[in-house]
């Protein structure tokens, strides 16, 4: 019997220092963002095919949208109300399946740039996927002109992914796949060459599968990772790196789910994240979701 109790009492305290030094991982849902949206409706017609969103640095209070596969080369901008405002097509850029946006440093020093992923092979049988990068244009812009491609393979063969994340600490491209029992890491170590096709290097895997969209706060200090049905939240420490965050449990966060929801970003300030989702068929419309920071 002493010995029963010792070992309750030895499990007991490992739970409990457990539980101090990792608050992050304590599976509540609720501790960080409001669990239900604030939802603001998309004109029909306009950006019905949405699969990447981010917002703009430069143009404040804006949103950029890309569309998925088969969509014309370009960008749409819409406000935080979801009103949509005007398109900027990307020349001589192509959209074989566009999967993913993100917004964040670049190679030029304080300078915001775009980063398109080039990323989508529903039959994993695309040799060379991409990332287009480019200075955020301005509002005023009609015409993206100068961009960089970044080709790359991955390291074991093709794969299907529709998300991705950028350091902006040191511009290592990290990319998240869909398909597998574990969605895997690849890693695309900055500089990536923009003349010769580049290798990304297995670096991990998740505990879930189906990663449709991921997000990195503006700070560095905060991911998620969104599938269709869930949302995944980690923090991340100063000099940490993005594979080595994502070992750790991560906290769902309560997500009101959207038929064909591929798209999710954060509020610059922090003070929120975004979701957006393709328009499924027989639906009318779609909705900006808002979820406010707690």
């Amino acid at each position: 019997m002493l010995t029963i109790r010792i070992l309750r009492v030895t499990i007991f305290i490992s739970l409990m220092v457990s539980c101090i030094e990792s608050p992050e991982l304590s599976g509540d849902t609720n501790a960080v963002f409001e669990p239900s949206p604030s939802s603001y409706k998309i004109d029909p017609g306009k950006i019905d095919e949405v699969s990447g969103i981010a917002e703009s640095r430069i143009n404040p209070g804006y949103i950029w949208a890309e569309q998925d596969g088969g969509a014309p080369a370009e960008l749409a901008l819409i406000d935080k109300k979801g009103n949509f405002v005007k398109k900027i097509f990307i020349k001589n850029a192509d959209n074989r399946d566009w999967e993913d946006l993100t917004i964040g440093s670049g190679p030029e020093k304080d300078k915001s740039y775009i980063y398109i992923a080039e990323i989508g092979d529903n039959g994993s049988r695309h040799t060379v996927s991409y990332f287009y990068r480019f200075a955020e244009p301005e509002m005023t812009s009609d015409t993206v002109i100068n961009w960089e491609r970044i080709s790359f393979v991955y390291v074991d063969g093709p794969r299907d992914a529709e998300a991705f994340l950028v350091d902006n600490t040191n511009l290592d491209i990290y990319i998240i796949t869909k398909k597998e029992n574990k969605s895997r890491i690849y890693k695309l170590t900055y500089p990536q060459s923009i003349k010769q096709i580049n290798t990304a290097s297995l670096v991990g895997e998740l505990t879930f599968k189906g990663a449709v969209s991921a997000a990195i706060s503006a700070d560095g200090k905060e991911i998620i990772i969104k599938t269709y049905k869930e949302l995944y939240y980690w923090t991340k420490s100063q000099g940490e790196n993005i594979a080595a965050a994502l070992t750790r449990q991560p906290i769902n966060l309560g997500y009101k789910k959207e038929k064909q929801g591929e798209a999710i970003c954060f509020a610059n300030d922090g003070s929120a994240f975004f979701t957006l989702s393709e328009k499924p068929m027989f639906t009318s419309s779609v909705s900006l979701q808002y979820y406010k920071r707690k």
